[in-house]
């Protein structure tokens, strides 16, 4: 792409972002009005007689394995930053690794026993995957279901996408 598409593209992204008056992260999703879901979560707060507000995350999910998820989880604000921060640390340190983060995105994507995650370049020795596997287990992102199989928990599914995309820069 050259320079003169690259100016009109950042371009009409930044007329889109000022004339919406909100600002969201990353591009926008073809489902419907703009900020659908926050009208309704601060509806709902309003309703609920709330102040100060609160977080909802929620997700519609089809993996290319066929399997399908649907969540929806929101705290209070005053929930959230009254809680233990703390008690999050071993979650984020799991996710903290490369390789860790690789790991799931293959569970996600169907290969759910150790020997197939094994098969995979640049992901280490088998101890060494044993290991990431027993950290992610511990931390509640993997489940080991019967016969050696891993899986991400139906519940940890759309958090752990929520995770990935709040980390995105574009």
């Amino acid at each position: 792409m050259g320079l003169e598409q690259r100016v009109t593209a950042l371009e009409q992204r930044l007329a889109a972002l000022e004339g919406s008056g909100r600002h969201g992260g990353g591009p926008a999703l073809p489902i419907g009005a703009d900020f659908w879901a926050l009208d309704g979560l601060k509806a709902q707060l309003s309703d609920a007689g709330v102040p100060n507000g609160g977080v909802l995350f929620t997700g519609t999910v089809h993996l290319p394995t066929g399997e399908q998820y649907e969540w929806q989880y929101g705290r209070t604000t005053d929930d959230l930053v009254e809680s233990d921060w703390a008690d999050a640390a071993e979650a984020f340190a799991a996710l903290g690794q490369p390789v860790r983060l690789r790991l799931l995105r293959e569970v996600l994507g169907g290969r759910r026993t150790a020997a197939e995650l094994t098969e995979l370049d640049g992901v280490g020795t088998s101890g060494q995957i044993y290991h990431h596997l027993r950290q992610l287990t511990a931390a509640g992102w993997l489940h080991a279901a019967v016969r050696g199989r891993y899986e991400i928990p139906p519940t940890r599914v759309v958090p752990l996408l929520v995770a990935l995309a709040t980390t995105a820069t574009s």
